[in-house]
């Protein structure tokens, strides 16, 4: 039987926050999302006070120092380089593991006999190791196994493990975990199911397959067959291509003229090309966005977002071609007049850089001196010895989202490094 365990980090963001301030051990602490408007990840002390994630900051500001909770903007730098130092630890402990976002992981535990002491010791290694709590879920299957892990985090009784190789502990936990908490399971799906009597998971994994395929959406099958112990997902040991790579960003501050909007479009679409190239994957499609605030008020004008699509006669990763179209996708929507608060640009019709269809009137000695020159490019720019910048981009910054609480790089900048 293969058994999956997902680990997943308490409350990742907040805790990245107290591994360098140990004066927050259980303190309330919240981090913000971009331009810290909303609340991203709470500790247990602030999810007491009745906070939700995703709650607009102003809202509960007041609550906030009422109770003198401790804010942070979102320091992604400081969450994926100890993300990556979490992903290393547990790759000690696996030969087969899926990273499945920044804080949890599959790990194939296939052959381990006791199961519950063995991520134990995974809980307690990676806290020694990286000074993160984790909790562990083990099943035979990965969407109980998103379940265990679930309960690991509900009942501290379980001490940050739940077991569920068992099928009666299958059934007892299905039986007390709403239909909501199931992996897979949206909010429209969690309604409509609700409409048909379906409310705890147990009900959901009893439902008529016939009655499956004919109401709910295909997925839905494989989820309750994997409620039932059937392993349907397999691990994923090469993370699969993206399908599309967005770049967009809210500016702290407005931007009204036509040359500082064109020369974040530039921006956003250097840095989609460098991710892009970083995937070894090239682009025929691009999509540039801009809109104003939904919330502008009256006197500043009425809600203005619009987007154009265009094509590349070709798929490339080259910046200089991706910037030209983008430019000219931008000038036909914008207008003058309105306070932009957002824009961005999406790259989609994704292939693969290895395996590329050629055009019979473009040269691939054309396309590999492209690449040969953004590679130098990007070689350069990762260095600390320059920064090489294309027409039109903004190297000033006043537009960046807001980070008014940003905690140091403690882990990837010298000059941040605590002093003991």
């Amino acid at each position: 039987m293969t058994t999956f365990a997902l680990v997943d980090c308490n409350n990742f963001y907040v805790s990245c926050e107290r591994l360098f301030r140990p004066d927050l051990k259980d303190k309330a602490v919240a981090v913000l999302s971009n331009n810290d408007g909303c609340i991203v990840a709470r500790s247990q002390e602030v999810k007491d006070l009745g906070i939700k994630t995703g709650v607009p900051l102003f809202q509960v500001r007041q609550l906030l120092e009422k109770n003198h909770v401790q804010l942070f903007s979102s320091n992604y730098t400081l969450y994926g380089d100890i993300s990556a130092r979490v992903m290393q630890t547990l790759e000690t402990f696996a030969p087969n593991l899926e990273i499945y976002s920044i804080d949890e992981a599959f790990l194939d535990l296939n052959g381990i006999g006791d199961l519950p002491g063995y991520a134990a010791e995974i809980r307690t290694t990676v806290y020694r190791h990286v000074g993160i709590p984790v909790s562990v879920g083990i099943a035979p299957s990965k969407t109980l196994a998103k379940l265990a892990n679930y309960a690991a985090k509900k009942y501290p009784a379980a001490n940050g493990v739940v077991d569920l190789s068992a099928t009666k502990r299958q059934q007892k936990l299905l039986a007390i975990t709403p239909v909501a908490e199931v992996w897979g399971v949206g909010h429209k799906l969690n309604e409509k199911l609700h409409t048909a009597g379906v409310t705890t998971a147990l009900e959901l994994s009893q439902l008529d397959r016939h009655r499956l395929r004919c109401h709910y959406p295909v997925n839905l099958e494989r989820t309750v067959r994997e409620l039932n112990g059937e392993a349907c997902i397999e691990m994923e040991h090469v993370p699969a291509a993206r399908q599309q790579i967005v770049c967009s960003r809210s500016f702290a501050t407005r931007i009204s003229d036509h040359a500082s909007l064109r020369e974040t479009i530039c921006e956003f679409t250097a840095s989609a090309a460098r991710k892009l190239r970083s995937d070894r994957q090239h682009a025929r499609r691009i999509n540039v966005f801009i809109r104003t605030s939904p919330h502008t008020a009256p006197h500043m004008g009425q809600y203005y977002s619009n987007s154009a699509w265009g094509r590349l006669a070709y798929p490339t990763a080259d910046t200089f071609e991706l910037i030209a179209l983008a430019t000219r996708l931008f000038d036909t929507i914008y207008k003058d007049g309105y306070p932009y608060a957002k824009a961005g640009v999406m790259l989609t019709d994704l292939h693969s850089q290895d395996v590329a269809q050629l055009e019979m009137f473009h040269p691939s000695s054309a396309t590999a001196k492209h690449d040969s020159l953004m590679h130098a490019v990007d070689t350069i720019n990762a260095t600390n010895s320059g920064n090489i910048w294309f027409g039109g981009q903004r190297a000033r910054t006043d537009w960046f989202m807001q980070r008014d609480m940003v905690s140091p790089a403690y882990t990837t900048n010298w000059n941040c490094l605590p002093t003991v």
